[in-house]
């Protein structure tokens, strides 16, 4: 399958041929899956103070029994304040909890290396439908063929000015602008600091730029990953298919190398 790529200014360069990646049948449910196996990788794990609601003067009595009073735990003291009063159990003011969450319990999930694989090479497929990507809330009015193959020269740009040229020349800046209609947020969210949730614009795939990342650092929902870095994540972010991309020349080159056991049964069936 051959597409058209672009040169930084807009303009049609050359014609270049697809790896067969791009042939790879788009698994929706396998994105899903390898985003929440991925997703817990970042939680943090949940516990309780080992003491907490123990650490109080409270006892049964000894013997427990005979004392006409229940065997519950109790305030010491010689008077005033809790003296007498349960404590330190779990159906009492101030005890312990009965089950608390403990740190050792295993929340981190995983996902067979072969259905990782191929759920990375479904989404990369995937930023070659015009209609998916569209139907993930982007702004691609005026652009033509997808996927976005760009000339290597992108890969050198270090300043936002320049990179806002470029998105204005491949009509990309309308999808960025997307993100200025969003409202700040309120209630408890806004208390705690967190009063802008920004969203997910375009993103740039390239084999290796480090410049790239310090132009698009301004612009809000713009992202850079390089080949070996990219992940499920990058492309179908909340596991809702597929990102708007933009691939270097290089980073087509690259992913053409991945491989994957269901790539090689494909180029046996061709």
């Amino acid at each position: 399958m051959k597409t058209s790529t672009y040169t930084t200014t807009g303009t049609k360069d050359t014609e270049i041929e697809l790896p067969i990646i791009f042939s790879t049948p788009f698994r929706k449910d396998l994105i899903h899956k390898a985003v929440t196996n991925l997703t817990s990788h970042k939680f943090q794990r949940q516990g309780r103070k080992p003491m907490a609601g123990m650490d109080v003067v409270a006892d049964s009595n000894d013997p427990p029994t005979g004392q006409g009073v229940s065997r519950v735990a109790r305030m010491q003291g010689g008077g005033g304040g809790r003296q007498g009063q349960g404590a330190e159990v779990a159906s009492t003011r101030g005890g312990r909890q009965a089950h608390p969450p403990i740190v050792e319990k295993v929340i981190f999930k995983k996902l067979n290396k072969k259905e990782n694989k191929l759920a990375l090479c479904s989404a990369i497929a995937a930023t070659a439908s015009k209609d998916l990507v569209e139907l993930r809330g982007h702004k691609v009015k005026g652009i033509e063929s997808f996927p976005i193959i760009v000339s290597d020269d992108i890969e050198n740009i270090s300043k936002t000015s320049e990179i806002t040229k470029v998105l204005d020349a491949l009509k990309l800046t309308q999808d960025v602008k997307r993100l200025n209609a969003r409202k700040p947020r309120s209630g408890q969210s806004r208390l705690r600091g967190r009063t802008k949730k920004i969203g997910k614009s375009v993103l740039f795939v390239t084999a290796n730029s480090t410049n790239l990342s310090q132009a698009t650092g301004a612009l809000p929902g713009v992202e850079v990953r390089n080949v070996k870095d990219l992940s499920v994540l990058d492309l179908a972010p909340g596991s809702d298919p597929i990102r708007l991309t933009v691939y270097s020349k290089s980073a087509i080159e690259e992913i053409g190398k991945i491989k994957s056991t269901h790539l090689e049964v494909m180029v046996k069936t061709q």
